[in-house]
């Protein structure tokens, strides 16, 4: 996996890249999939080999993971981002308040899936190209 494009990729996200645009990038560096650690605000990459790199996820002001999980809100939260209304960073403090303690992207699998605390869960398909 190309880590310098990974570690450009975090930083284009919190400068307002839209998703569409950031995970072709992370497919051309060989990322199969992440995960965000929103306890540990942390975010995993793995290839499609045996390889993984961790980094920081460095999101400021950042609120305690809420201990319900709202699939409502997350959904909510998802639509906002996609139509551009909020950023990253933002997504990431709205998602953690409704109880979202950890996120995957399966970029092959074309989904991301949301999990709460206690196994609960919400799966978003990526949008369709246009």
């Amino acid at each position: 996996m190309n880590t310098q494009t990974i570690e450009e990729c975090m930083k284009a996200s919190f400068a307002g890249t839209p998703f569409s645009q950031v995970v072709p990038r992370l497919a051309g560096a060989g990322v199969a999939s992440y995960t965000a650690d929103l306890v540990k605000l942390r975010k995993t990459y793995y290839g499609a080999a045996a390889e993984a790199y961790d980094e920081p996820l460095p999101l400021e002001e950042g609120p305690a993971v809420a201990p319900k999980f709202g699939s409502a809100t997350v959904a909510a939260t998802v639509k906002s981002i996609q139509h551009g209304e909020i950023g990253y960073a933002e997504f990431l403090r709205r998602i953690m308040g409704a109880g979202c303690s950890r996120y995957e992207v399966f970029i092959s699998g074309r989904k991301a899936m949301y999990f709460g605390r206690d196994g609960e869960f919400y799966t978003e398909p990526f949008p369709q190209a246009k």
